[in-house]
This record gives structure tokens, sequence and C-alpha cells, in this order.
């Protein structure tokens, strides 16, 4: 039964599309009705004149001339960074970690602090529209508590771990474990927290994942013991997340340091299990269709190959990767490798907490790509990018990310009007004869101009959800 109606102008991408040939998916229903059953799912999604008649005298929330969206989907964020967004440290990313971050996260050993930061993260993920996303977590088990204590409060969706690190800088020392508490508080977040709210992982909307901060951070017995423990919790749904290839600075950066460290042929190869000295075998792969590697601007054609191999995803982060000087990842490469690519703010890294900010950034760096590598993304694409991607990397696909009848109704309302210049670039810009083309600039329009105040509400599963 039908429990609520929404009207108002409904952008999605339909079906499953393949990534190119998403703009064929792009559905647009200037004069569009939304209904949830009452189960939270997506019982009609069209034409407001084709709305059923047996929909017609339930409760129905009018919305024009706003805007309905799918829910966004951060595929990487970092919890214990929440406070540390514009952080100066004079560096790149090794040197930003060891001066602003480590001493950020270490902040979250407080317990007061920790859930005055859960409480502020959940908080500006509503803001800014984001209803599911993987979080990169701290490295203290009340702070992770807190987290998802207030993530289930609040109704939002979330994939995320503690922090693992097992070895580093002096800086970073409050965030180390010993190789045995790694093993033995990732195993017990998993056991407390993974499908926590209803007990099924097909279900839920907590999810844990097992996240070592990057190779540089742990050990080859880090890496070994996480991939057993990996192998032995991946069928009850866990996922894998952390860092992949972000920053290649000659001799000195995240890339070439591992590399060295390790003595591999490839950075993937210390998640695959291949982490020995000339990427001889070691252990179990950590790759697969639940784990999200972020950034990978650097990647090699062998470990697009591999990522496609094992359904392993990417959280493309371009906001972040321009704040730390970590370069472009390669738009048509990547895609042309079979990879998932999702949108992730990265915030921490990144300093916007907004997904259309990032599909902001990410046609800004794509469309300067140097020669015919050079791509102007088209808006269902981006679109495409910031929801039912993000939703295929978390494997969670067939549960949400657009308006299919029968997902789960994640959505938002978007009222330009709270947004002056949003308000008035949709009513007066230019606009094609061609419907299609006019259709492709309203999105591209909205999806430039959207900011915080004009994401008006929140729904997770049909229940609207509240930043207090």
């Amino acid at each position: 039964m039908v429990s609520q109606v929404h009207l108002g102008h409904i952008f999605h991408i339909a079906g499953s599309p393949a990534a190119g040939t998403v703009s064929d998916a792009l559905v647009d229903v200037p004069d569009g009705a939304l209904a949830i059953d009452d189960n939270g799912r997506v019982a009609f999604c069209g034409p407001r004149s084709d709305l059923p008649a047996e929909h017609g005298s339930e409760k129905v929330f009018d919305h024009r001339p706003g805007f309905l969206l799918p829910g966004f989907v951060d595929t990487h964020i970092h919890f214990p960074q929440a406070f540390a967004g514009d952080a100066y440290g004079g560096g790149q990313l090794l040197e930003w970690l060891e001066s602003c971050i480590y001493p950020a996260e270490s902040r979250y050993a407080d317990p007061e602090f920790a859930q005055r930061a859960a409480a502020e993260f959940c908080s500006r993920r509503i803001a800014a529209g984001t209803t599911a996303a993987m979080v990169f977590g701290s490295a203290f088990p009340y702070a992770q508590d807190a987290l998802f204590a207030e993530t289930r409060r609040r109704g939002l969706r979330m994939v995320g771990g503690r922090g693992i690190q097992t070895t580093g800088e002096p800086a970073a020392a409050p965030l180390i474990t010993s190789e045995d508490d790694a093993i033995r508080l990732t195993d017990e977040e998993i056991g407390k927290w993974h499908a926590a709210d209803t007990g099924d992982v097909d279900t839920a909307l907590l999810h844990v994942a097992i996240v070592p901060r990057f190779s540089l951070a742990v050990t080859r017995a880090t890496l070994k013991n996480l991939g057993e423990l990996y192998d032995s919790v991946r069928e009850r749904g866990v996922y894998f997340h952390t860092h992949l290839n972000e920053n290649n600075r000659p001799g000195t950066g995240e890339v070439d340091s591992t590399k060295q460290a390790y003595g591999v042929t490839t950075y993937l190869d210390t998640y695959d299990g291949k982490f020995l000295p000339g990427s001889a075998a070691g252990g179990k792969s950590l790759l697969g269709r639940r784990s999200i590697l972020a950034h990978c601007v650097h990647c090699q054609d062998a470990e697009l190959r591999r990522m496609a191999e094992t359904g392993t995803s990417v959280a493309h982060c371009p906001v972040s990767q321009q704040f730390l000087g970590s370069g472009t990842m390669p738009w048509k490469r990547t895609l042309a490798s079979g990879v998932t690519v999702a949108a992730g703010t990265d915030y921490g890294g990144g300093d916007e907490w907004l997904i259309p900010q990032v599909l902001s950034a990410a046609f800004k760096v794509h469309i300067s790509e140097p020669g015919e590598l050079g791509v102007s993304m088209h808006p269902a694409e981006m679109l495409f990018t910031g929801t039912l991607a993000g939703a295929r990397a978390l494997d969670m696909e067939n549960r949400f990310g657009n308006f299919d009848i029968g997902k789960e109704a994640d959505f938002l309302v978007i009222e330009p009007a709270r947004v002056p210049a949003l308000e008035s670039t949709l009513a007066y810009g230019i606009r094609s004869d061609d419907p299609t083309l006019a259709r492709d600039q309203t999105l591209f329009a909205l999806l430039m101009g959207i900011r915080e105040p004009a994401i008006t509400e929140v729904y997770v599963r049909g229940r609207r959800v509240d930043a207090a």
C-alpha cells in the first residue's frame, strides 16, 4: 500500500546501464510523481498524469517547482577528519598526513570529542544529501561506536570501519596498535556492528568494512592477517576499503614509497596478497566486488585490469586530488578498463561535503585533460557517478541508487529558490531548441549549482531524516 506521494521535477538514471550508455538511461519527468509504499520502496515513478488512481488519495507532498533526485552516494569520506577539511600543512599527501591529519585524528581518543564529531559528521552528511557513504573510520573503538550509533539513530546508510594502522611516523603513534590488536579490534567491530540494525546484511543500513589506512601504514604481517580475516568474513558481506595510487611524486611520494618499501611491481599487489619482494604471494587477496579503492590517480594498466577482473571499484575524488596536488585520474582510460567509478568527497583530504561539488570538479578536470584524453562529461554521466554508480560500487545497486520500481526510496528534495544563483540560472539560462539538449542543459545547471541550502528534505528508505 502506498503511504506517500511526492511531486516535483524528477531526474534519475533508470535500470542498470553500462558506463558508456548512461545518457540513454536518463529519465526526465518535469511534472513527476514519486510514490512510496509502506515499506519505504518505490511504487511508482513517472508523470503525475499517469499516477494510478489508487495512489491519488494518499498523502501528497507537493515540492513543485522543486526537483526530486536520488540520494547522493559518497564512496570515500573520513570520519576522524570531520574538522580537518581545510587543514593547511604546506605539503602534499605524506607531509599533510604527518603535520595535520595524524594530530587531528588523535583527538578522537577523547570520547566526548568523538561523540561531538559523530553528531557533526551525520548532520553534515544530511545537509549535503549524502544518504549512503563508505566511511573511513577512527582508530578508537569508542569513537566508532559513537559513529555507528549516531548513524543508526539518524537513519542513514553507512559502510564503515576503524582505521587500521600498525606502523608509521611518530605523529601517528596514538593511532597505531599492535598486530594482534589490529585484528582483534577489527573482528570485534564486525561482530558488533555489521548489519546490527536489522540482523540481515541484505536489509541493513549499517555495514562494516576492513579499512587499513594504506600500505605504508601497515606491515606485511598486517596485510597477511587482514587477508585471513577478510577471507573468513567475506561471505557475510563485509567490505574492504583503503587508498591506492594517490600521490606519485617521484622517489618520495606515496606510490614510489610503497613500491620501495614492499619491493613490489605494482602498488595494487600489496592488497592482492602479493606483498612479498618481487610481488610474490604472501597471503590472501583483499580485492573483490565489495572492495573500494580511493583515488587510483596513477594506476598502471595491469592494475586496472586486475581491479576490473575482481570487481573492485574506484572512489574518484577530484576535489581532494586538487587540494593535495595529487594529479588527475585519467577518466577515459579508467572507465575503458571496465572498473566502476563512483564519486567520493574524501572530506578531510577534500574541502567539500557536497557530491555535486565533486561532480563539478570532475567535469572541470576531465575536460582539461590534454588532447584526446579530454572529455566533456555528459550530465547524465555526472548524475550516475554521484548516485547509481555509488550504489553499484557498494554492491547494493539492487537496493537503491535510482527510482526503479521496488527500490528502497532514498531521495532528495531540491528547492532552487533557496539558492538564488541556482534559481536564476534555471529560470533564465540559455536552452537549446532541441528538447534533448535542453534537458541535458537543465540537469547540468542543476548539478553544477546545487548548494546545501537547496537540499531541503532528505529521505532514506522512504523515511525523512533530519540534520538535528
